[in-house]
């Protein structure tokens, strides 16, 4: 069996790892051959699923630090199909990679926007002048690097080595256990497990968070998880991600999940799946 796996390149990124950590979790010969395909996108990894051009993605969808990624719920909920496999929970440890001698050479700092956020301390403390540029990846942002002394960029270790670029600060992390939770996506159904994820949409009428919320209180079932996201319709409507600590396929929760339906304007139900914590 040969199994294609899409998520946020080029290698070296965090999605990279996460996706190497998973791999590590299946028997051999459950993974047969497997190929792994970087995309420049979230957006793009997940699309190339959901289109049946590849077998899975592996996504960040929630930071200890920076909360939610934003484009990784957006784009699950405008495409269809997608399951839930698994969750990741991936220790985050960032560094300063440079081929400057020295922190005050630097004038230019590059990374993903979540890597930014995670070592804004860090960078008001050490590089308090310099200009923080967002990129599409960790590794994205190597690029800027070549040929470049008043150049740096945040990301892992392990891209350092891979593209040969020096580590100028290791740790740069403004809290020791940052972690990044990952989703293993794809069209098959979702294998059950200890958490179910789904989103809905409502109006903007009054009650219209708290009576969904309320079938869930009224049965039992804790949420781990709420995030809001807008519905990019009109000022003031939202759609809301939850992650409940429940399998969808207990009794409860079907019922929950169905008289949802009633109070809201659209269901998605991303399924149930287990949260598994890696140790690199």
């Amino acid at each position: 069996m040969s199994i294609s796996i899409a998520y946020l390149g080029p290698p070296g990124t965090y999605a990279e790892a996460a996706t190497q950590a998973y791999l590590r979790t299946l028997p051999s010969e459950v993974i047969g051959e497997y190929l792994l395909r970087p995309y420049p996108t979230i957006a793009q990894a997940l699309q190339v699923v959901a289109q049946g051009e590849a077998t899975l993605a592996v996504v960040p969808v929630e930071n200890s630090i920076e909360g939610n990624v934003a484009l990784t719920l957006d784009t699950l909920w405008q495409l269809s199909g997608l399951q839930i496999q698994q969750a990741l929970v991936l220790p985050i440890e960032n560094t300063l990679l440079s081929k400057a001698s020295s922190l005050e050479e630097i004038k230019t700092v590059y990374s993903h926007p979540q890597p930014l956020g995670q070592c804004q301390r860090w960078l008001e403390r050490f590089l308090p002048s310099v200009q923080l540029v967002p990129t599409s990846s960790t590794v994205q942002a190597l690029k800027y690097l070549e040929n470049n002394y008043t150049t740096a960029a945040i990301a892992s270790a392990r891209a350092a080595r891979l593209y040969n670029i020096p580590i100028l600060v290791s740790s740069i992390n403004d809290y020791p256990d940052n972690c990044t939770r990952f989703w293993v996506l794809s069209l098959q159904p979702s294998p059950g497990g200890s958490h179910t994820s789904l989103a809905f949409s409502s109006s903007d009428v009054p009650g219209s968070l708290v009576k969904p919320l309320q079938v869930l209180a009224n049965r039992g079932i804790n949420m781990s998880r709420i995030e809001s996201r807008p519905t990019k319709r009109s000022l003031g409507e939202y759609i809301f991600f939850i992650d409940l600590e429940a399998d969808a396929s207990v009794n409860s929760v079907q019922e929950a999940l169905s008289e949802l339906a009633s109070h809201t304007e659209i269901v998605k139900i991303f399924g149930s799946y287990n949260v598994l914590p890696i140790n690199q």
